[in-house]
């Protein structure tokens, strides 16, 4: 199936970079958000990203400017439906997504593919809530999506194969590489880097280091580009925790319980850079670690 037009359900941190990457493919993009000001605020940002692009030789003014003019938003989702893609990048919250799901269905082309960039819900789960499990797939950016090269396709049990290949190439299109993945929970990059940052919180609560001695161990030590514990501020502690949760329940092993100051962070609201704490102090002009 040809791929043209591809909607984007969410404008946040993963739906701007997504948007960015579509647009700059050459595939005409429809973003939808719950408030104008969200949708504003994308658009903006991605100007700017993409400004960045400009300043450094990687794309021309030119090709700027026609990425950004076929980025167009709406209010209502129901006008996603003639898209050929769509993409839910709502809140990691599974309730959530099924409801944009429910509420699409309706409005969708027969020829349709729904995917949803969840870092770990099950794609099955997902899919069988709507009227096309053999057109529905997990479609898993990295953040920040501009800068990350890998993409993870997730089959469902139900994803036929001309669904997956379509996918394939829109991947190369983007210039990006795929991992196939299968639909278990926080398929591969998930599975293995969360247990690594909750461990890293473990070691904070039993005493064993500091933020900053951490940190600077996964760094210095591993060859880390970022230490667990910033990296988990610039993911989003409640996301962290959110996927803990899933591996824990999906998989039934131990290994996998959230730790406790994790949880205790997101119940303080101390979600990371986005609400500018979290292991970090980030109001000030250098990040301070808070513990």
């Amino acid at each position: 199936m040809e791929i043209s037009s591809v909607g984007i359900v969410g404008a946040g941190q993963m739906g701007n970079g997504i948007a960015h990457v579509f647009a700059l493919a050459g595939y005409d993009v429809l973003m939808t958000d719950i408030s104008q000001e969200s949708l504003d605020k994308a658009v903006a940002l991605i100007d700017r990203n993409i400004e960045r692009q400009v300043a450094r030789g990687k794309v021309t003014a030119e090709v700027k400017a026609a990425a950004m003019a076929r980025i167009k938003t709406t209010l209502k989702l129901a006008d996603l439906g003639q898209c050929d893609l769509i993409i839910e990048a709502a809140t990691e919250r599974e309730t959530v997504k099924q409801a944009i799901f429910e509420d699409l269905l309706p409005h969708l082309k027969p020829s349709t593919i729904l995917t949803s960039n969840t870092s770990s819900i099950s794609i099955t789960r997902l899919a069988s809530r709507t009227d096309r499990p053999e057109k529905f797939m997990g479609f898993h950016f990295m953040n920040p999506v501009p800068v990350m090269q890998l993409v993870e396709l997730i089959r469902g049990i139900a994803t036929n194969a001309e669904t997956y290949d379509t996918l394939h190439a829109v991947v190369e299109r983007l210039g990006k590489t795929s991992a196939t993945a299968e639909d278990f929970p926080a398929f591969i990059v998930n599975r293995i880097l969360m247990p690594m940052i909750n461990e890293a919180v473990y070691t904070l609560y039993e005493g064993v280091g500091s933020v900053k001695s951490i940190d600077e161990s996964m760094k210095l030590g591993a060859n880390h580009p970022m230490g667990p514990l910033e990296l988990a501020d610039f993911i989003g502690l409640d996301t962290c925790l959110a996927i803990m949760n899933v591996l824990h329940e999906g998989l039934a092993d131990t290994k996998y319980r959230p730790c406790p100051l994790l949880t205790k962070y997101v119940e303080a609201g101390w979600l990371g850079r986005k609400t500018q704490r979290g292991f970090y102090d980030y109001r000030g002009e250098v990040p301070v670690p808070t513990r």
